[in-house]
């Protein structure tokens, strides 16, 4: 491993420990339900779109609410619930 490399390794660990320095403007994810289901949430702008009928009725569902709570402060607004 060259120099250069081990650099952008610390660079990334300093990056990482300060989650306030990243925001999100948009990006896809899927994930596996309990029932084995895949759901398809997308996040555009600040807003949130899930493919199941709970979100299409309510706004927010388990499956957004989840991501929400693994990136944390990252998105920039707190988490549902």
């Amino acid at each position: 491993m060259d120099y250069g490399m081990i650099g952008k390794i610390e660079k990334s660990k300093f990056y990482a420990q300060e989650p306030e320095r990243f925001s999100f403007d948009s990006f896809n994810v899927r994930l596996e339900g309990d029932s084995g289901g895949l759901h398809h949430i997308n996040y555009e702008s600040g807003q949130w779109d899930c493919d199941c009928s709970f979100f299409h009725t309510r706004g927010y569902c388990s499956h957004t609410m989840a991501i929400e709570r693994i990136l944390g402060e990252m998105l920039g607004a707190p988490a549902t619930a």
